[in-house]
């Protein structure tokens, strides 16, 4: 049978994940459409390849097996699978049409919204994946200054501009890589060392997992001012979230320009860039950015579904203080057992367990803790994802199987054992925390 949510369960029977994957080797680059969704984040052979079916904080393979998820989708899912509202809203649109041969009232309706709650959006535009805006948010910084080059950290997307920071940068003109450079978070020395005459645009995303320290976003907004450079916050993971505003409600921060995807629609496929009137009105003439999908009327009607919901149960505030719960409880865990090398790192609404190396390899200690966690019933990539759905019932659950799985890795570092009780190949790095990540340029 398959399992359930259970203390009780043997590992997973994963036969139909296996065969799919096989009829995808070969076929399907890299097997995945999306990095953080594929074999590599997962011990392979021993977890769940295909998901068929979400609903609020719990999802099953196709296998059958039920797992409490903790990833949700890699962040678009806020409110949770299959939340009721949204779906209602995108059945709705559906009856009417899906892509139209002039713009749609929702275009307005939901820009309106936005505009409502998001500092800087003066002007908003929509396309449909982070990428996508990011890339507009350079040409537009670009356009504005007459410069070239570009200061990054962070993760921006697949484009051009942004990935030929790291390792994955083949296809990519020397001359456009000469453009891009990173600077390190918390680091205001490394901003004040690479900007410079030329500097179009510094983005980054405005926390990851770390806090910003000594004001940093403050002293970072500031220089870019005296420079004359457009600041852009990548709000694809605090947007909508952090607060209902981001990152630029949270420290009182209004970049030029910024970003938005993921948690807006509960999962449909939409991203918007907001920014100073000033800046956007180049869209109007000067500056090219447009697509077909970008006015899609399904995906509109889930961000203002969404967005009201948000707003309505103060979502941002639930996140927090159940990820309080999840990520409080997990480090109670650990130091109860005297496991001074794993810790659960981070806000609340999204926080992360960090493993030390001088206890051992972090991967291998991450795979033995995932593989024992979807054994328990927990879809678990080393993230607290916080969802509107997730119940008090589930954080219950997954600190009980911490206060399992946790003595499992203990006793496997005290014996320096922890590759031999991998059932399949432990989990790969990803590409941008072991790359050339902190390139940043000699000045001239």
């Amino acid at each position: 049978m398959p399992n359930k949510i259970s203390l009780e369960n043997d590992y997973p029977d994963i036969t139909k994940s296996e065969e799919l994957y096989k009829r995808a080797l070969g076929l399907i680059p890299s097997v995945t459409q999306t990095l953080a969704k594929g074999p590599t984040q997962y011990v392979n052979g021993a977890s769940p390849k295909y998901l068929i079916k979400g609903k609020g904080s719990h999802v099953w393979d196709v296998d059958g097996n039920e797992y409490i998820d903790y990833n949700m989708g890699i962040g678009p899912l806020s409110l949770g699978y299959a939340y009721p509202k949204v779906d209602e809203a995108i059945k709705k649109q559906l009856e009417s049409g899906i892509t139209f041969s002039l713009m749609h009232p929702l275009e307005v309706e939901v820009a309106e919204l936005i505009r409502e709650i998001i500092p800087n959006a003066e002007a908003v535009r929509y396309s449909k994946t982070g990428a996508d805006v990011t890339s507009a948010a350079i040409r537009l910084a670009r356009a504005y200054t007459g410069r070239n080059k570009i200061l990054c950290c962070g993760y921006h997307g697949w484009h051009d501009w942004y990935i030929s920071v790291t390792a994955r940068n083949k296809g990519i003109p020397s001359a456009v890589q000469d453009l891009t450079y990173t600077f390190n978070y918390n680091d205001i020395d490394s901003v004040k060392n690479s900007l410079d005459a030329d500097t179009a645009a510094v983005i980054l995303e405005p926390v990851v997992f770390h806090e910003p320290k000594d004001n940093f976003l403050h002293k970072l907004a500031e220089l870019c001012k005296q420079n004359g450079t457009i600041l852009i916050f990548d709000e694809m993971w605090t947007g909508f979230r952090m607060a209902l505003g981001g990152a630029q409600e949270y420290f009182n921060i209004t970049p030029d320009l910024a970003t938005y995807s993921k948690a807006v629609a509960n999962g449909m496929p939409i991203s918007i860039l907001t920014g100073r009137k000033e800046i956007m009105n180049l869209l109007d003439e000067d500056v090219f950015f447009y697509t077909t999908f970008g006015g899609e009327a399904l995906s509109l009607a889930a961000v203002k579904a969404t967005i009201e919901t948000l707003k309505e149960n103060n979502v941002p505030k639930y996140l927090n203080d159940m990820g309080k719960k999840l990520k409080d409880g997990y480090n109670e865990i650990a130091s109860k057992l005297k496991m001074n090398y794993t810790k659960a790192i981070g806000y609340n609404w999204r926080s992360l367990i960090t493993f030390d190396p001088a206890a051992a390899d972090p991967l291998l200690q991450k795979s033995l803790v995932q593989q024992e966690m979807i054994k328990r019933g927990i879809l678990w990539q080393g993230f607290h994802n916080m969802s509107f759905s997730h119940t008090q019932e589930d954080i219950d659950y997954t600190l009980k199987v911490y206060d399992e799985v946790l003595p499992i890795l203990k006793n496997a570092v005290d014996n320096n054992n922890i590759k031999n009780l991998l059932r399949g190949e432990p989990v790969q790095p990803v590409f941008r925390k072991v790359d050339n990540f902190n390139v940043k340029p000699i000045k001239k």
